[in-house]
């Protein structure tokens, strides 16, 4: 069973379809989730630029999804884990980021699939995972 690793806004990187080791280990893993995001998230990211090594690494050479993420230089400059140790939680750089279930079957009008949950959704619950670790 793969160690969970929760991202500095509360993803989850290893159910995550593009961080470095699912792409290695599937590699058609990039052209599902250019789909899948698209059409749960609205954007869509070419196949060949979808690979990620998290957040939470801490290299010179780190590749990432959203290098323009605003939580990961605010999380790192409190030099918290992640966003559910801030005294402003729920802040400005994370709002945009809370991704909700409810939300996404409400723009789309319908329930989302199970294997597109897993695939698409269930990565990016951070709001309920975030608050279990505020306690």
């Amino acid at each position: 069973m793969t160690d969970q690793i929760i991202t500095r806004c509360g993803y989850r990187c290893d159910l995550c379809l593009a961080y470095g080791p699912n792409i290695e280990n599937n590699p058609e893993n990039p052209t599902i989730l250019s789909d899948g995001w698209h059409k749960y998230f609205g954007f869509r990211i070419e196949p060949e630029d979808i690979y990620c090594d998290g957040c939470m690494t801490d290299n010179d050479e780190l590749k990432l999804i959203d290098n323009d993420c605003p939580v990961r230089p605010c999380v790192i400059s409190q030099e918290l884990d992640n966003c559910s140790g801030c005294d402003n939680y729920i802040c400005e750089n994370l709002k945009d980021r809370i991704v909700s279930v409810e939300e996404i079957e409400k723009r789309i009008g319908k329930k989302i699939p199970e294997s597109d949950y897993k695939r698409f959704i269930e990565p990016y619950l951070n709001k309920k995972r975030l608050e279990n670790y505020r306690g």
